[in-house]
């Protein structure tokens, strides 16, 4: 990563995975782990760790009630989270006219609302603290949706203006507390794609990603391991150059 970029202490950190029963939650938990992080993994159902050291909270996130009752327990044992991984997702594969409004809504609730329960849960905390760190995990399945994924794609692409949407209201005022999207790539052994990225690869990433703290990096997309920079026109690359505006691109070690 780029040499100019801030990292905590790894020790001072708490950090929070959801979906930590997953193929990519659980390495980013170990990720974190085997960084000196202090970890806790949320899942809907039990987790058989074995290697690394994190506290297992079994939670609906979909469920602010149950997300309350998990940050909770994790403040009792571990301390108050430093850092957030948005991570739980689910992904249906169904045919729109099979979706029904309770179906499609299940979906949402888990992916959308789970992200946004578990960031009414850290705010607060990060809000007094003065700082904090919060990835959302996201794809741009909004861009162009695939067939059979309704539900995924519409909550997916909603997570991506709910980060926007942090960031809108507390970059001015809290420039200490940074967010941003991680769009990790379709890893193995999702939809059983042989060449999609290596799970325990992208961890990898993912855990540079949360130990950076720079305020200039709020609200920066990051796609796999650099910062997804948006299609600009020509003019204004030209502009960027003249002015003097151009800026290396964020890349994660």
């Amino acid at each position: 990563m780029r040499g100019d970029l801030s990292v905590p202490e790894a020790r001072s950190e708490i950090a929070v995975v959801t979906g930590a029963s997953g193929a990519l939650g659980l390495a980013l938990t170990a990720a974190l782990a085997r960084r000196g992080v202090v970890v806790a993994g949320i899942a809907a159902a039990p987790v058989a760790a074995e290697a690394e050291a994190v506290l297992h909270v079994v939670a609906d996130v979909g469920d602010p009630a149950a997300v309350t009752r998990a940050f909770d327990e994790i403040r009792a044992q571990l301390g108050t989270p430093t850092i957030m991984i948005n991570a739980a997702e689910v992904y249906p594969h169904r045919d729109i006219l099979d979706e029904t409004p309770a179906s499609f809504m299940e979906t949402v609730q888990i992916n959308l609302g789970g992200a946004f329960n578990c960031c009414h849960a850290v705010l607060p905390d990060m809000v007094a603290a003065g700082k904090g760190r919060i990835i959302n995990i996201v794809t741009f399945a909004d861009i162009q949706p695939a067939p059979l994924a309704a539900g995924y794609s519409v909550s997916k692409g909603a997570m991506r203006i709910l980060t926007k949407s942090l960031v809108a209201d507390l970059g001015d005022r809290f420039p200490g507390i940074v967010i941003n999207d991680w769009v990790p790539g379709t890893h193995t052994p999702r939809r059983g794609i042989p060449d999609g990225v290596d799970p325990l690869v992208a961890a990898e990433w993912g855990a540079s990603l949360a130990l950076l703290r720079e305020p200039a990096i709020n609200g920066i997309v990051f796609l796999q391991d650099r910062e997804h920079l948006a299609a600009r026109s020509f003019k204004r690359r030209v502009k960027e150059r003249v002015l003097g505006k151009r800026r290396a691109m964020v890349r994660l070690g």
